[in-house]
């Protein structure tokens, strides 16, 4: 039996992206509800926790890769006896299943998965292609629990790799802390969003093929021609280069601007005339969420899985085809001249906010008696 009703959490993840953003919100307030939490660390991985409180403890696993650190994990498992052991990723979640299974360690044992697999398997490199392809049949019908952030999700890994549908459960991801929702944000250090200017739209991502920034790049190319406007992109990737000669070749990079990442992307939100998000998948879509719940209009590409679902069929913002930046184009005007009342926006990512999303997450988790 376990010893204890510690939740030890693995996950090895970029420092950047948004299951990041997720566990920083999820593990403190855990934490703070009275639930033993450690987060156990792979060296040089996320993520950062800037909280830290009582019942939260950092475990550093003494490795730098996720494979070198199962023997430290193995050890972990049989000293320390937690009650569950909650990872994420698929070879973050093989290799917690391996752990638990040379530890002998009787535990709930819970995977996330967090986008929709049978579009982004094609797109990974041939060996973790196959390695997903073998694990997701078999190893995750072997979970206690598959958490996901989207219905969207939830069906593929039914329908599509076979996990039974009693294992695979939707949760609201913990994205918004309740003060985005009611507190105004101050513009940014930006000359583009002093008041009086032409509307900014924006687009906040990894520079990379996945988010597909050039299918915004080319639709704004459509919309400059229609009505004074600028795009500016927040966050750094592969792509920069291409992007830039993107805008260059299209001549709006005089209204273009790439400025990084940044760590606090809401004063941006708050103060653009219209949030784009132009993935080719996901799992959710956060950025939707967080422009949602600071009352900005939104407009995504239908891809799989999460914008349809977040903007209620289209209902709360448009939906175009993956890749059609003519009709991305479209939307976005449609948009900056007739934009949704922000207070429904407000109402629709509520459940994604960081005390709500948590208690779900706990119902989860949480060792079952």
């Amino acid at each position: 039996m376990a010893a204890s009703d510690r939740i030890a959490v693995f996950f090895a993840t970029s420092g950047r992206s948004g299951v990041d953003r997720l566990l920083r919100h999820l593990l403190p307030e855990m934490a703070r509800r009275g639930q033993a939490v450690d987060l156990l660390r792979v060296r040089g991985h996320g993520p950062e926790l800037s909280e830290h409180p009582e019942g939260l403890r950092v475990v550093d696993l003494g490795a730098a890769h996720v494979p070198t650190a199962l023997p430290a994990l193995v050890r972990y498992l049989r000293r320390e006896r937690p009650a569950v052991l909650f990872s994420g990723k698929d070879r973050v979640n093989r290799a917690a299943y391996l752990a638990r299974r040379l530890a002998g360690a009787e535990l709930r044992q819970v995977f996330r998965y967090g986008t929709t697999p049978s579009v982004a398997l094609p797109r990974r490199p041939i060996p973790e292609r196959w390695l997903q392809a073998w694990s997701l049949p078999r190893l995750y019908r072997r979970a206690d629990r598959v958490l996901v952030p989207s219905e969207g999700v939830r069906r593929d890994l039914i329908e599509t790799f076979g996990v039974p549908a009693e294992r695979v459960a939707a949760v609201a991801s913990p994205v918004i802390d309740a003060r985005l929702l009611s507190e105004p944000r101050p513009r940014p250090d930006h000359p583009w969003f002093a008041a009086g200017e032409p509307p900014v739209v924006l687009g906040v991502g990894e520079l990379s093929r996945r988010k597909d920034f050039a299918t915004l790049l080319r639709a704004f190319a459509r919309l400059r021609a229609r009505r004074p406007c600028r795009l500016v992109l927040l966050g750094e990737g592969r792509e920069r280069a291409a992007l830039e000669a993107l805008a260059a070749e299209l001549g709006v990079a005089a209204d273009v601007d790439l400025p990084g990442f940044r760590a606090d992307p809401y004063p941006f939100m708050a103060h653009a005339g219209v949030l784009a998000l132009t993935s080719r998948w996901e799992g959710l879509g956060f950025v939707l969420i967080e422009a949602m719940a600071l009352g900005t209009p939104v407009a995504a590409t239908d891809c799989p899985s999460g914008p349809r679902e977040l903007l209620a069929e289209g209902a709360l913002g448009p939906l175009v085809a993956v890749g059609d930046w003519r009709a991305l184009a479209d939307a976005l005007d449609r948009t900056l001249s007739e934009p949704p009342d922000p207070d429904s926006l407000r109402r629709a990512a509520a459940r994604y906010e960081i005390g709500a999303a948590t208690e779900a997450y706990l119902a989860e988790l949480a060792p079952r008696v």
